[in-house]
């Protein structure tokens, strides 16, 4: 969906939130302090790579990371990609 208008009329093409590095992710919740869609939420990460749900009290979490909890509500505005401090996340084109 490219070649939407602000509202003053500059041209603006949304780049969407596609995935977030697991590995270059710390945790910080710096994106989800700006996004108010709940698109990712905060997951343990186990030793062999696999994503858990936060709450779990799982001895296998090695550290916890920000991921994907619902793409389809991502607005493409970016707010997430600019607080970002590790830049673990890939945006695109829906």
């Amino acid at each position: 969906m490219t070649g939407m208008l602000t509202r003053g009329g500059r041209a603006w093409t949304p780049e969407y939130l596609l995935a977030i590095n697991p590995e270059l992710c710390i945790g910080c919740g710096r994106c989800f302090k700006v996004c108010g869609r709940g698109v990712m939420g905060l997951h343990g990460l186990t030793e062999d790579g696999a994503l858990v749900d936060d709450d779990d009290d799982d001895d296998e979490i090695v550290k916890r990371v920000m991921a994907l909890d619902d793409a389809a509500a991502c607005i493409g505005c970016g707010a997430c990609a600019r607080v970002c401090p590790t830049s673990c996340q890939t945006h695109g084109e829906a």
